[in-house]
């Protein structure tokens, strides 16, 4: 679901007391927990910046308390993630960099044409030079049918690049462009400047066209410096990249060349095969040493941790919801919580008594956090252009959950592989080590994905089991309850979800303990635990699911602890962009002792 709120927004104004609006907004932006950058000068603000919905609203009021910026305009799209790395707050000579003394949109503009003016315009025939003062690379990615380049790598360039253009243009209506509408509040004057005799400049730019007219004259997509990379005419990150050895641009035709390889070369930065082993298995372990050497987690830091609201407690008073929602707090801490404001609704603090509804979401805002250690010896198997496979260790969430945020698989991989960002196809219980597929485009994900979900993944795991199975191969069709109980176990169900698993001994051990193959044929949660602690052939060292059909608890084992002997062993897939059928293995660890 895109529930992260992108704004830009940009105001030429008169601003004094830098030094000490950027230490406000530092302070604000990072109790949102906000990312982005915000850049003031004494010609204005310019912002891009990515949050919650609480955390944009609470920023933008924030901003709009100042008098000067109480009609602040701003440019909004989803996504489904953070495009930005880290929040920052700069103090610049100029909001836009130009360097040309005279032009100061706080005195002169360029007369605007709003987007539904523009369309009516072009609607009908009428003669208009569109002008793209963005860059080059910018305009490649898409532009406005017939638009003129200006011809730049740089903004700072565009004097120069006016020289260039046909004299004839001087004398005809301009409409210049570009992605939110800044750019054009420097580059309208100037041209005005420079004599040409009828300048327009297009109101919010792309994005609001966008938002206003849709994709109508328009070819391509429209670039924007976030992760996302380039938006589409419903606001939407579509599917062009870049190359993330060089940062370059790339077109659908440039990655039809030969030199193009996902994650390796481009048209841009190819040499040879042998210069282009920058990007390799060894240097990406070596990336993963330094993302967890110290564990990102382990560093304090503000973790904002949020806690949706279930039907079941709707109508709740808030101290009750939290203390039956999560043991990780007593109820007297919680009030203590309660009391140092440490927990909000839509970006307010909230008292104990305050009334919860179904759906909310509360923030619980836990300063100098830390996270307990993991096992993070990740070891990547394969990688390719849309694929990237892992084998997980035990001991290492998947995804943030309870007291894991950071020290989790999904954020130290991120990290290695920033700026992109790859995707999990499906997940391991923190605790089970072996092979996860993760996908590197969202459209490789849902791909992945769907297989999953029609079963046509084929599955095999790894169990060391206390006790001895009666026969050498054997099933188990137990349903499995569609909810945990309070332990946070999925129990057998005669009236819940039809599971399958089909077992095979491959050892049996003089200590009482036996080496299956488990192969499960559906994808119900702890499936494979399930069964054999149902079957009484507990997996060894499985918190959870006990010897003597005892329950204990859900919980991440530490990486002292003793681990849960089991391991996805091999998946074996379709492969999403060559549709080749593909298989990925992982050893069976060496706490498995079959020696």
């Amino acid at each position: 679901m895109a529930d992260t709120v992108n704004i830009a927004a940009y105001k030429f104004i008169t601003l004094d007391n830098l030094d000490g609006r950027r230490c406000d907004l530092l302070d604000v932006c990072s109790r949102l927990g906000t990312r982005g950058t915000i850049l003031l000068s004494e010609e204005g603000i310019n912002l891009f910046v990515a949050g919650s919905r609480e955390a944009i609203d609470e920023l933008l009021y924030t901003l709009r308390s100042h008098s000067k910026l109480a009609d602040l305009k701003v440019k909004e799209s989803m996504s489904d993630y953070q495009p930005f790395n880290r929040m920052l707050v700069k103090i610049k000579k100029e909001i836009i960099a130009f360097g040309v003394d005279g032009i100061d949109p706080r005195l002169k503009t360029s007369r605007r044409i709003s987007s539904g003016e523009l369309k009516q315009w072009l609607d009908e025939g009428r003669p208009v030079t569109l002008l793209d003062v963005r860059n080059d690379f910018e305009y490649q990615v898409g532009s406005f049918k017939n638009a003129l380049p200006v011809g730049i790598d740089d903004f700072r360039s565009l004097p120069d690049a006016i020289t260039n253009l046909p004299t004839e243009v001087k004398h005809q209506p301009v409409v210049t462009f570009c992605t939110g509408g800044i750019r054009c509040e420097k580059a309208g004057p100037y041209l005005e400047r420079e004599g040409f005799a009828e300048v327009y400049q297009l109101d919010g730019g792309i994005l609001k066209y966008f938002e206003q007219c849709g994709g109508a004259h328009y070819e391509g997509e429209c670039f924007v410096f976030d992760k996302r990379v380039a938006l589409d005419d419903s606001l939407r990150e579509t599917d062009t990249t870049m190359c993330f050895v060089c940062q370059a641009i790339l077109t659908a035709e440039d990655c039809r060349t030969p030199k193009y390889e996902y994650g390796k070369s481009c048209p841009s930065c190819y040499t040879t095969i042998d210069e282009r082993q920058n990007v390799t298995l060894e240097n990406r372990h070596e990336a993963l040493r330094r993302v967890t050497n110290p564990l990102p987690g382990s560093v304090p830091y503000e973790n904002r941790r949020p806690i949706r609201v279930p039907q079941r407690l709707d109508g709740h008073a808030a101290i009750d919801f939290v203390t039956e929602i999560t043991n990780r707090l007593s109820r007297d801490q919680w009030l203590c919580e309660f009391e140092q404001q440490r927990v909000e609704i839509e970006g307010l603090a909230i008292f104990p008594d305050e009334i919860v509804k179904a759906g909310q979401r509360i923030i619980h805002i836990m300063p100098q956090s830390t996270e307990p250690d993991v096992n993070a010896d990740i070891k990547i198997i394969h990688e390719d252009e849309a694929l990237v496979v892992v084998n997980k260790p035990p001991m290492l969430p998947m995804h943030p959950c309870g007291r894991f945020n950071r020290n989790t698989l999904s954020y130290i991989l991120n990290r290695v592989y920033d700026p992109e960002r790859i995707r999990a196809a499906h997940r391991l219980d923190a605790n089970t080590s072996g092979v996860v597929v993760f996908g590197r485009t969202r459209r490789v994900t849902a791909e992945l994905q769907r297989q999953f979900a029609d079963n046509v993944v084929k599955k095999t795991y790894i169990a060391l089991v206390l006790g001895h199975p009666t026969n050498e191969g054997f099933e188990s069709n137990a349903r499995i309850s569609r909810e945990p109980n309070k332990l946070g176990a999925r129990v057998i169900d005669p009236k819940g979800l039809e599971a399958a698993t089909t077992f095979r001994e491959l050892a049996r051990n003089p200590d009482g303990t036996s080496l299956l193959e488990a192969r499960p044929l559906t994808g119900r949660t702890n499936q494979i635990r399930i069964h054999l602690w149902y079957m009484r052939l507990p997996v060894c060292g499985d918190p959870l699911y006990l010897p003597g059909q005892q329950l204990g608890s859900q919980q991440t084992l530490a990486p002292v602890d003793s681990p849960l002997c089991l391991h996805a062993a091999k998946i074996e897939l379709r492969h999403p962009t060559i549709g080749q059928q593909m298989a990925f293995e992982a050893p069976i660890p060496r706490h498995f002792d079959l020696d």
